[in-house]
């Protein structure tokens, strides 16, 4: 979505790199792209002029001009600015403390409030509550029905009394959408639901006929939370938009849906710097679990690439198998191989964190890889997965078994060339190599990586002054009087031992009554 954004600051502040003094003449000049990267996002004029405002009263403040590297001072600001313009500080949602909480969704049609409603249940029900969908958009065609088909995608129970309108000859359905929200609370009273999401109607425009509508249903149910779904593609609109659903119905948060198409995403940045609402939540796909907290800081740092980490971190301890972590650090520990079972166990893991383009994106200095990113196929990890499971059980164990024959029966198994399973091979044997590196003494070439706790990564520091161990004769007879020859050896250097003791005191002298030990102590000495 800030793809063209961030290209922008990104190749702003590459001209202040190198610089150690700001002149005033290159804070303006720095301001001016920034003003000119904002307004072709689509971010409404008067945020842009307020935003390039306090950049550069800081910028010409003595938070730059005393400081080491200004150019990343500059960064620094731009940050804090864009998190202020997003929102401030992550806003949660309030739960009511006497009662099931009430979150009213408002919004545009096509906003998709509809697909919200059942990605917001799913994530409340993730999070330990018992959600309920309340069917209130009467008017769209077969909007209960699209209500109910997401209800039951994401397990979650509808309430849904009226049928609403099946065609669109049915402008006027008979159903009353205040009394079925009113009826919808009344239900999750009864079947002890402590969250009740109400989905209320839409209209291509704003009209007077539609936020009245939505005026008696807040009125009627009191909601805790109203949610002002929005289209993050929608331009400049959206500003007139958002305080239009604000003077009507008064929301208390925003919802940012389609955040991962390809528009400019003005829109993110205009509607809670204009109305003072915060931005509470973003869908960023059509899957129901592309649905996230909004962190104005983290995505603060995504416009200015400099990653998502904690985000990418929080969803690997939300879907990581910690049984199958703690087994594969043990593997690791004891250097046992690396399978191909291995592999692909982590390969399964991977995939249920989500898309890897998402994942790989939110690591610093993505947008300098975008391009290729955007190549990447994520079928690839399909037909690596269909590589490995043509496999037999002993040749994922052993790979090195698998000659000219089983490669070509691989193929023909998993649908894919023989080329692609002999470099599938080849990678994992050069990964399995690096691993067992890794676990017995650290990577050749890199001094700051040890080895693994246990794993001998400590005594292989001198391996090669070492002294070499002779090799043993493969001749039984010359073996055996090697063998002769070094106990004859140790015994000849045993007597040549001295038999004084370590401090100096001969054997023959000790006398143990001169030491102050426990009665019967004495037998132990030999004595």
């Amino acid at each position: 979505m800030f793809n063209s954004l961030s290209d922008r600051l990104t190749a702003t502040f590459k001209n202040l790199r190198g610089k150690g003094r700001l002149t005033e003449a290159d804070v303006d000049a720095t301001v001016r792209e920034i003003r000119r990267a904002l307004l072709d996002a689509d971010v409404a004029v008067p945020v842009v002029r307020e935003f390039t405002g306090r950049v550069r009263e800081r910028a010409l403040g003595a938070e730059v001009s005393a400081a080491l590297n200004p150019s990343q001072q500059i960064v620094k600001i731009v940050n804090e600015e864009l998190k202020e313009i997003l929102g401030g500080e992550t806003r949660r949602i309030r739960l009511a403390k006497n009662g099931p909480t009430i979150i009213m969704l408002a919004g545009l049609q096509g906003a998709g409030k509809t697909t919200l409603a059942g990605k917001l249940s799913k994530w409340l029900k993730s999070q330990g509550h018992s959600p309920i969908l309340v069917a209130c958009d009467l008017q769209r065609p077969n909007a209960v029905t699209q209500l109910q088909v997401v209800g039951q995608r994401a397990n979650v129970p509808v309430f849904a009394p009226h049928p609403g309108a099946t065609s669109t000859e049915l402008e006027h359905p008979a159903g009353d959408p205040v009394a079925v929200a009113r009826a919808g609370v009344e239900e999750a009273r009864q079947k002890l639901h402590d969250v009740v999401i109400v989905d209320t109607a839409g209209r291509l425009g704003v009209d007077a006929d539609m936020m009245e509508q939505a005026r008696q249903i807040r009125r009627a149910i009191v909601p805790n939370e109203v949610l002002f779904v929005i289209d993050s593609m929608i331009g400049q609109d959206a500003v007139n938009t958002a305080l239009a659903f604000d003077e009507g119905v008064n929301f208390t948060g925003i919802v940012l849906s389609k955040l991962d198409g390809d528009a400019r995403g003005g829109a993110a940045l205009s509607v809670s710097s204009v109305t003072g609402k915060p931005v509470m939540f973003a869908s960023t796909g059509e899957g129901l679990d592309d649905f996230e907290l909004f962190h104005p800081d983290r995505m603060a740092s995504r416009i200015l690439d400099m990653g998502d980490v904690l985000t990418l971190i929080e969803q690997a301890e939300k879907s990581w198998d910690k049984d199958e972590a703690a087994r594969m650090a043990k593997k690791f520990a004891d250097q046992e191989d690396f399978t191909l079972d291995d592999f692909l166990a982590q390969m399964q893991q991977i995939r249920n964190m989500g898309s890897m383009k998402k994942m790989l994106m939110m690591m610093p200095g993505a947008q300098n890889i975008r391009q290729q990113l955007e190549q990447f196929d994520e079928r690839e990890i399909d037909r690596v997965e269909a590589i490995v499971r043509s496999m037999t059980p002993h040749e994922r164990v052993a790979p090195k078994i698998i000659n000219g024959s089983r490669r070509a029966r691989i193929a023909r198994g998993s649908g894919v060339h023989v080329s692609e399973v002999n470099g599938l091979l080849e990678r994992f044997a050069q990964a399995q190599k690096m691993m067992k590196k890794m676990a017995q003494g650290g990577m050749p070439g890199m001094p700051g990586m040890p080895g693994l706790p246990g794993a001998g990564g400590g005594t292989r520091k001198n391996a090669k002054n070492a002294p070499k161990k002779k090799a043993r004769s493969g001749n039984p007879a010359k073996a055996a009087q090697e063998r002769k020859d070094a106990e004859a050896r140790r015994a000849n250097a045993s007597k040549a031992l001295p038999t004084g003791a370590s401090f100096g005191q001969q054997a023959g002298d000790f006398d143990p009554s001169q030491m102050n030990l426990p009665k019967g102590f004495d037998k132990f000495l030999g004595k």
